[in-house]
C-alpha cells in the first residue's frame, strides 16, 4: 500500500488545508493594515480573502471529520485550490498592483501551498478510488 492510499492520508491533507487557511485568514484579519502597508495589497482584499479563508477552513475541517470522506467535495476543493493559485497569478501579473517584494512573496507562498495541497488531494483521491468503489459496492 502506498502512502497516498493510506486511509488517513487524504484526511490529514484536508486537515493541513484547513489549518493553513485558518492561519492565513487570521493573519490577514488581525494584521490587515500592517500587511497592506508591508505588501502593497489592498486592505479590502486582505479582509475579504481573510474572511473567505476562515469560512473555507471551517468547510475543510468539516470534510476532514466526515466518515466516509466526501470525495466529490474534496475533488471540488482540489479544483478550488487550483483556482486560487490561478487567482494569485492574475493578481501578480494582471492586476496592476504595485506589490512590494514581500507582497510578491506573500502571494507566491499562497500559490505554492495551494498547488501542493491540490496535488496531494488528487493523489489521495486517485490512490483511494478503488477502496471507495469497494465500499460503495458493500453498501449496495
Amino acid at each position: 500500500m502506498s502512502l497516498f492510499a493510506s486511509p488517513r492520508f487524504l484526511r490529514l491533507v484536508m486537515w493541513a488545508d484547513a489549518a493553513s487557511c485558518a492561519a492565513t485568514g487570521v493573519l490577514q484579519l488581525a494584521l490587515q493594515q500592517r500587511l497592506a502597508d508591508f505588501t502593497g495589497l489592498p486592505p479590502l482584499l486582505l479582509t475579504a480573502t481573510g474572511l473567505f479563508l476562515l469560512a473555507y477552513a471551517s468547510a475543510a475541517a468539516w470534510m476532514a471529520r466526515r466518515q466516509p470522506l466526501p470525495r466529490t467535495l474534496i475533488g471540488l476543493v482540489a479544483l478550488g485550490n487550483l483556482g486560487w493559485a490561478l487567482g494569485c497569478a492574475v493578481l501578480v501579473f494582471g492586476s496592476g498592483l504595485a506589490l512590494s517584494a514581500w507582497g510578491l512573496a506573500w502571494v507566491a507562498a499562497q500559490a505554492i501551498v495551494v498547488l501542493v495541497l491540490a496535488d496531494l488531494q488528487w493523489a489521495g483521491l486517485r490512490a483511494t478510488r478503488h477502496e471507495a468503489r469497494q465500499e460503495a459496492q458493500l453498501v449496495l
